[in-house]
């Protein structure tokens, strides 16, 4: 069936321009179906059909030269001051701003200065700008949110023979590099072919050690410099130490000599608080301290002997494995040694047996771990054996808390920088610990499983979210924690103030009550020794006299008194017997008697 439709136009309206205009639907034809023409209908796949609106173009290529991106960035710091003076150095900004409050112009800048601090300030008070309008709402959601951290990196040891991540330093001013120590703790499993580098990684390029670091032997402690973020001190397993400028490359600026290092691993390497930010410690298990000035490391400029008999002698020295320091408290600091003991020091003491301040007898082992709560420097953790231990400078006998014992040994522990109730710890099994105390005192508020080998090493940030692990074979894990592990909480600080002080002053009752029974049992005993230094010493042959003239008197008097018994049993028998001979006799007598009466009875009735 064909269908056609004519139009039919005037020769005229040909090559005029369309008008187009809107008008109802209209049936130009109606087909009625066919039922027949459903037999042919063959059921097809779908076709999707493309079509092209565009101009259809040419396919070209086009080759480019790679460019290699490099981060760079501006150290900004504290304006205003001259350049001989550096801000972070309280005692030379108070000296300047003496000598400038003594000079004629000061009063007359500081009154012109001070109408512009003024309206400034009014500004400032008109309205607050970091007002927080919903502070409630995201308290109420950070207290609902459970503890739970997040894996955001993984940095392996590019060596084919893998090595422990011994230590971990985070960059001071950039949260964004990690400088980790790479070395074989194990003296018997280290081999010829070991590498001996440790590397600075950037962790936005993970892929690839942004820095080389060459020592002559390897690092088994690596620390940025607080002051200057360019410069790092390193504590070799020979014992030397090294210092490294990254702007001049991987190989060591400078070496401290053999004759004059340590004589075993330095485990424990610190920068000090000083005016030139060049001095450093450190310590090893040879029981020295050393004191060093990178300008010249040709010799120590102080040692110290860790002979807790104060007679200086290095072999009763106890072995170091780690090292605290407290900017705060610039005199004193902390060792921790392998015989389970911790060593309070004071460097402002005029001789070495002075230094040593006191002890703690704190683990069954080394003490892997030691550092200051950020907050309050007096409260110190100590992890070793299979317990981790918080201690207070003014109880020395025993720590105030402690956890429970593991089943794994522990390696590693470091406190919260925000939180003064957070302290996290790591154990052999590969698992990382975060314990809450104002949450959860018995159990970690958050137990992770980080891998199968052994964790050795542990650092978090300064702002406290992400917490870095190293283990066993190199692998360092870094995760962030939730906000609410690392977000200072309501009323944290007065609460964790007061168990500190509640905890600290139980133990010095527990303390006080333990000495007033020493004393007592002290004075028992040297009674006791009093009376027997009265009594004239024996030889062996009287004492054997005397015993065996004891043994016989007691036998004889066991004897004697079973004689006596013996006796007054026999004595009692033969009385039993007299009296009952004496009834039979009796009866036999009164019956002839009773036979007369009746006799007699009988006679009278006849």
């Amino acid at each position: 069936m064909e269908i056609v439709h004519i139009y039919t136009r005037r020769r005229s309206d040909f090559g005029r321009p369309c008008y187009f205009s809107d008008r109802p639907a209209e049936v130009c034809v109606d087909i009625q179906p066919d039922p027949s023409l459903a037999e042919a209908f063959v059921l097809r796949c779908p076709v999707d059909t493309p079509v092209q609106h565009g101009s259809e173009m040419s396919e070209h290529e086009v080759n480019t030269e790679r460019v290699e991106v490099e981060t760079r960035g501006v150290n900004h710091v504290e304006g205003g001051w001259p350049k001989d003076i550096n801000p972070q150095e309280m005692e030379q900004m108070a000296r300047f701003r003496k000598k400038v409050e003594k000079e004629e112009n000061y009063i007359n800048t500081i009154v012109h200065l001070g109408t512009l601090m003024e309206h400034c300030v009014r500004q400032n008070n008109a309205i607050d700008i970091y007002e927080e309008y919903f502070g409630e709402e995201e308290e109420a959601e950070m207290e609902d949110e459970s503890p739970s951290a997040k894996t955001i990196n993984v940095i392996r040891d590019p060596n084919i023979t893998k090595r422990t991540a011994a230590h971990l330093s985070w960059h001071p001013d950039r949260c964004k590099k990690l400088a980790v120590a790479y070395s074989c703790l194990e003296f018997q499993q280290s081999t010829e072919d070991m590498s001996l580098d440790s590397y600075i990684w950037d962790l936005e390029n993970p892929n690839k050690p942004q820095l080389v670091l060459k020592p002559s032997s390897p690092l088994v402690s690596l620390e940025y410099n607080p002051k200057d973020a360019h410069i790092l001190v390193g504590g070799c397993y020979n014992g030397q130490l090294a210092y490294w400028d990254t702007r001049k490359g991987g190989l060591p600026a400078e070496v401290s000599t053999v004759e004059a290092s340590h004589r075993d691993p330095a485990y424990g390497a610190i920068w000090l608080q000083s005016k030139t930010g060049t001095e450093c410690f450190s310590a090893s298990t040879d029981g020295q301290v050393l004191w060093w000035d990178i300008r010249k490391l040709s010799e120590p400029t102080e040692t110290l002997v860790l002979d807790i008999t104060r007679q200086g002698l290095l072999e009763n020295a106890l072995g170091a494995i780690t090292l605290e320091f407290e900017p705060t408290m610039p005199t004193k600091f902390m060792v921790g040694t392998e015989q389970g003991i911790v060593i309070t020091c004071n460097r402002k003491a005029k001789t070495p047996p002075e230094k040593i301040a006191g002890t703690y007898s704190s683990h069954h082992g080394p003490v892997y771990a030691l550092t200051r709560n950020p907050l309050y420097p007096k409260i110190f953790l100590t992890v070793g054996d299979w317990t981790a231990r918080i201690w207070s400078e003014e109880a020395k006998e025993s720590s105030i808390m402690w956890t429970k014992y593991h089943l794994s040994y522990l390696t590693a522990g470091c406190w919260s920088t925000v939180r003064p109730a957070v302290f996290f710890t790591t154990k052999m099994d590969g698992t990382l610990d975060v314990w809450d105390f104002l949450f959860k005192q018995n159990d970690p508020s958050l137990s992770l499983k980080i891998c199968d080998e052994p964790l050795s090493s542990l650092r978090l940030q300064d702002n406290g979210c992400i917490v870095g692990c190293g283990s066993k074979l190199g692998t360092v894990t870094l995760l962030e924690i939730s906000s609410g592990l690392c977000t200072l909480q309501r009323n944290e600080k007065n609460l964790a103030n007061a168990m500190f002080e509640r905890e600290t002053k139980r133990e010095k009752i527990l303390e006080a009550r333990h000495r007033e029974m020493r004393l007592k049992e002290r004075a028992r005993s040297e009674g006791q020794d009093a009376e027997t230094e009265e009594i004239p010493e024996e030889s062996p042959q009287e004492a054997l006299d005397r015993a065996q003239k004891e043994f016989f008197e007691v036998i004889e008097a066991e004897l004697q008194r079973r004689a006596r018994a013996e006796a007054r049993h026999l004595d009692g028998k033969v009385k039993k017997q007299a009296g009952e001979e004496a009834v039979v006799q009796g009866e036999e007598s009164e019956l002839p008697k009773y036979e007369e009466e009746s006799e007699e009875k009988d006679a009278a009735k006849e």
